[in-house]
């Protein structure tokens, strides 16, 4: 992104607002007229079937990040990885690493010269027996500890952290927590659909028009409770699962006591990234759409955003939370739909000062891997 100067812009443009213009080769985000409305493009978006027949195996990856606690990663590298920047990618809510967007930016990555690291949070992806405790949506702790890892211990020099939807929110959290002093391995953030203001999305949340996607998390909430608590019973109880409807409802029993805040609100408040975000130092991208569901737009316009010189706003009339699917004769040359990953690899590549050089579709030979650790068991508490 070198010098150009960032802010807020409009796709379709809508109004001046700033000079900052999409520099990385995406033309304007234009969805199908059966999709221009937030609902229709968010549903759309999460039962639409992906397949991704050239993107090659991923490798398994362990990261120790905190007692009793591990991550599983699902990691593409390039032949040479150390020699190839890296994508870290962070899933949203009830996400995991096999989430449709996860593998389609590893697609798009990996063609374009990126190893690409796709993090499961704690429990996620079937790996409840791995972590005594809950991911959380300010849980910075454990990519930053997967980060360092990369760093320091694999030789990974070029680092770019992007995350949708509550893992959007981590990432700009961790924009603004390293500031630009803390992991210099780490160039770049970009965050997609992010819950940059947790209460506000819980807000939003509980509008009648969201009953669906508030029933989908809390469903999924539940069961994963159900998991942890015939893995750890002196850990977790059930007890409370019979009343809860709403997510706010599942963050005041579970994820707050077991998080270490006071309630609801506190974690709200201390895990939003619009608390830190003023800190980010590095290229940051942030990407989100008027009608998104459940992800406020106000937050976005707040002067802890688009003060920052460091921070690209991009609001698109349309595009629903984590959908953005494109037009036909809109889409990029490779004929994918979904243009906000072809947006956050090609910032990627923008803001490490040029694109890497496209590599082959084959997987990377063994001598080419960084460390990968042989699983074991984790320790119950």
């Amino acid at each position: 992104m070198g010098s150009e100067q960032c802010g807020v812009v409009y796709y379709p443009p809508r109004r001046p607002v700033y000079t900052f213009s999409m520099p990385f080769g995406v033309g304007p985000y234009v969805p199908p007229a059966a999709l221009r409305n937030g609902h229709a493009m968010t549903i759309y978006a999460w039962a639409r079937r992906r397949r991704f027949p050239d993107l090659p195996a991923a490798v398994s990856r362990h990261f120790d990040v905190a007692p009793s606690t591990r991550l599983l990663a699902r990691c593409h590298w390039q032949p040479n990885p150390r020699l190839r920047p890296t994508l870290v990618l962070l899933h949203g809510l009830e996400g995991s690493a096999d989430s449709h967007y996860m593998r389609g930016i590893a697609d798009k990555a990996f063609r374009r010269g990126f190893n690409v690291v796709r993090l499961n949070q704690r429990n996620c992806g079937d790996t409840d027996h791995l972590s005594v405790g809950v991911y959380h949506s300010g849980l910075t702790a454990d990519p930053a500890a997967v980060l360092r890892e990369l760093a320091e211990e694999d030789g990974l020099r070029t680092l770019v952290v992007i995350g949708y939807s509550l893992g959007g929110n981590l990432a700009l959290r961790l924009a603004g927590e390293l500031g630009a002093h803390e992991q210099p391995a780490v160039k770049a953030f970009a965050a997609v659909s992010p819950t940059l203001d947790l209460t506000a999305c819980a807000d939003a949340l509980e509008r009648a028009e969201n009953r669906l996607y508030q029933w989908n998390f809390v469903r999924d909430l539940r069961r994963r409770v159900r998991r942890k608590a015939s893995l750890y019973p002196e850990h977790y109880t059930t007890a409370h699962l019979p009343r809860i409807r709403t997510v706010r409802e599942f963050d005041e029993a579970y994820t707050a006591p077991l998080s270490g805040f006071r309630d609801a609100a506190d974690y709200y408040y201390r895990a939003s990234s619009l608390r830190v975000i003023a800190d980010a130092r590095r290229p940051t991208l942030v990407v989100t759409a008027e009608d998104d569901p459940f992800i406020p737009l106000e937050p976005f316009r707040s002067p802890e955003v688009v003060g920052n010189p460091h921070v690209a706003l991009v609001i698109t009339r349309h595009g629903g939370h984590c959908g953005f699917i494109s037009a036909r004769h809109s889409r990029a040359a490779s004929g994918d739909a979904y243009w906000a990953e072809e947006v956050v690899v090609r910032f990627a590549a923008a803001a490490l000062d040029g694109s890497p050089t496209p590599a082959s579709r084959s997987p990377a030979t063994p001598e080419g891997v960084p460390r990968t650790p042989v699983p074991r068991p984790a320790p119950r508490a």
